[in-house]
C-alpha cells in the first residue's frame, strides 16, 4: 500500500492559510497575522491573553501602580491648573489680573470673578461682602486649590507640582498620589476657612503643595534614602509663609499637616493588609475634616 502524502498544516484560526510555524506555548499553528512576537519565539492570541491573566501587574513598594512612573496625574494636575487660569484670566479682561494687584507687593494678580466664585472666602459685589462655604458653597473647599491670584503665583505653585509630584506620583502611584494631593490641598482650605478671616480670599495650590513637602520627607524616610537636602527647601517655605504679608498660614500649616498625615498612612501601612488600611486612613482623616467644617460652620452661623 502506498503511503498518503503529508498534509500541509494550517493555521489553526485561518484553516485556509498553510504555515510551518507553531505557537512556541502551546505548538498550534499559526499564520503570520496571528503570531504575537514572545521572548522566544511566537505565541497564538489565545496563549498571550492568559499569560497577561496570570502575570500579577508591577506594584510599588507603597501598593500603587507603575503607571505613576509616567506622572500622568502630575502632567494632569498642571494642565487643569493652567486651564482654569485661563479662564480666570477671561472671566476678569484685565490686565492686573496677570501681575500688578495688591500682593506681595504689586507681584501678585487681582482677583477675578472666578476667583471670588471658588475661593474659600468668595467676596462678592456689591461692597465685597464675604459668603461662601457657610452659605452652602462647599464646592469652594475643592476649587480653592486650583486657583491663582496672578501668573507668577501660578508658576511658582506649578514649577514646585512638577518638581515634587513626579518623584510621588512614581513611588506612590497615580491612584495614591491624586489622593495624596487631594487630602492635603483639602487639609489647608479646611485650614484656611477655620482661622482665616472671612474678608481674606484664600485661593492657591500651595495647600496642595505643602502637602507633597511633608509626604516627600515620609516617604523618602520610609525607603531609607536621605532628606538633608529637602529640609532646608521646607523650612525656607515656612519662613517666607510667616513673614511675607497676604500669604495664608492657615493654609499652608493646614496642608501641610494634612498631607503629612496621608503620606503617614500610605507609607506604614502594614503590607499584609495594605490598600484596606490605606483606605480606611484617608476615609478617618476625611470625617475629621468634615467634623472642622461642621464646626467652623456653626461657629459662622451663630
Amino acid at each position: 500500500m502506498s503511503e498518503s502524502p503529508p498534509t500541509t498544516p494550517v493555521c489553526y484560526r485561518h484553516p485556509g492559510r498553510e504555515t510551518y510555524i507553531r505557537c512556541t506555548r502551546c505548538d498550534r499553528p499559526i499564520c503570520p497575522e496571528c503570531m504575537r512576537e514572545a521572548s522566544v519565539g511566537h505565541q497564538c492570541p489565545e496563549c498571550v491573553n492568559e499569560g497577561r491573566r496570570s502575570v500579577r501587574p508591577a506594584r510599588t513598594a507603597f501598593g500603587g501602580g507603575a503607571a505613576g512612573r509616567h506622572g500622568y496625574v502630575t502632567k494632569g494636575l498642571i494642565t487643569l491648573n493652567v486651564l482654569l487660569f485661563l479662564l480666570s484670566i477671561a472671566s476678569a479682561r484685565s490686565g492686573t489680573a496677570l501681575m500688578g494687584g495688591s500682593g506681595l507687593g504689586g507681584l501678585l494678580g487681582d482677583g477675578t470673578p472666578l476667583t471670588a466664585w471658588g475661593s474659600v472666602y468668595g467676596l462678592t459685589p456689591p461692597g465685597y461682602l464675604p459668603d461662601g462655604i457657610a452659605d452652602g458653597d462647599y464646592y469652594r473647599l475643592f476649587t480653592a486649590m486650583f486657583l491663582h491670584y496672578g501668573v507668577i503665583h501660578l508658576l511658582l505653585n506649578m514649577w514646585a507640582l512638577w518638581i515634587l509630584g513626579r518623584g510621588l506620583e512614581a513611588n506612590l502611584g497615580p491612584l495614591r498620589f491624586g489622593a495624596l494631593y487631594l487630602i492635603g490641598g483639602l487639609g489647608g482650605n479646611v485650614a484656611a476657612y477655620l482661622f482665616s478671616r472671612p474678608d481674606q480670599a484664600t485661593a492657591g495650590a500651595s495647600t496642595a503643595i505643602f502637602g507633597l513637602f511633608a509626604a516627600l520627607i515620609i516617604i523618602h524616610r520610609r525607603l531609607g534614602r536621605d532628606i538633608s537636602q529637602v529640609i532646608p527647601i521646607l523650612v525656607i517655605n515656612l519662613v517666607f509663609t510667616l513673614t511675607v504679608p497676604g500669604i495664608s498660614i492657615p493654609g499652608h500649616l493646614g496642608g501641610l499637616v494634612a498631607g503629612g498625615a496621608m503620606a503617614a498612612v500610605l507609607a506604614y501601612a502594614p503590607r499584609e493588609r495594605r490598600t484596606p488600611v490605606q483606605v480606611a486612613g484617608g476615609a478617618i482623616i476625611l470625617l475629621i475634616l468634615l467634623a472642622l467644617v461642621v464646626f467652623r460652620t456653626a461657629q459662622l452661623l451663630n
